[in-house]
C-alpha cells in the first residue's frame, strides 16, 4: 500500500527558507498527482501546491506563489517543497498527499511535518 513520510520541517525566522521532503513508497509514484497541504490548529486544512502526473503541471495557492516551489523526483519516488521568504502565516503542519488519478480527492496522506515561522 502507498505510504508517505514527510520530513524537513523546523523553526525558522521570518524571511527564512525550508525544504520539505515527502518520500512515497509502495506504489507507482510517477503515475500520481501529488501535493502539499497545511493545517494549523483551529484552521481548515488548505491547499499549498501540487504537481501533476505526466505533464508535471504545477499549481500553487495564491498565498505562496512566487515563494514556494514544488518539485518531484520520479526515480526516487520523492516530492519536495522549497519554501522561501517564509512568513508567520506559513506556520502549520505540512502534509503530502497522493491523488491517484489527478481528478478527484487525494486518497493517501502522510503524517505531516511541523513548520514554524517566528516573527
Amino acid at each position: 500500500q502507498v505510504h508517505l513520510v514527510e520530513s524537513g520541517g523546523g523553526l525558522v525566522p521570518t524571511g527564512g527558507s525550508l525544504k520539505l521532503t515527502c518520500v512515497v513508497s509502495g506504489g507507482s509514484f510517477s503515475r500520481y498527482t501529488v501535493g502539499w497541504f497545511r493545517q494549523f490548529p483551529g484552521k481548515e486544512r488548505e491547499f499549498v501546491a501540487s504537481i501533476s502526473r505526466i505533464t508535471w503541471t504545477r499549481t500553487y495557492a495564491d498565498s505562496v506563489k512566487g515563494r514556494f516551489t514544488i518539485t518531484r523526483d520520479n526515480a526516487k519516488g520523492t516530492l519536495f517543497l522549497e519554501m522561501n521568504n517564509l512568513k508567520p502565516e506559513d506556520t502549520g503542519v505540512y502534509s503530502c498527499a497522493v491523488n491517484y488519478d489527478g481528478l478527484g480527492d487525494y486518497e493517501v496522506w502522510g503524517q505531516g511535518t511541523q513548520v514554524t515561522v517566528s516573527s
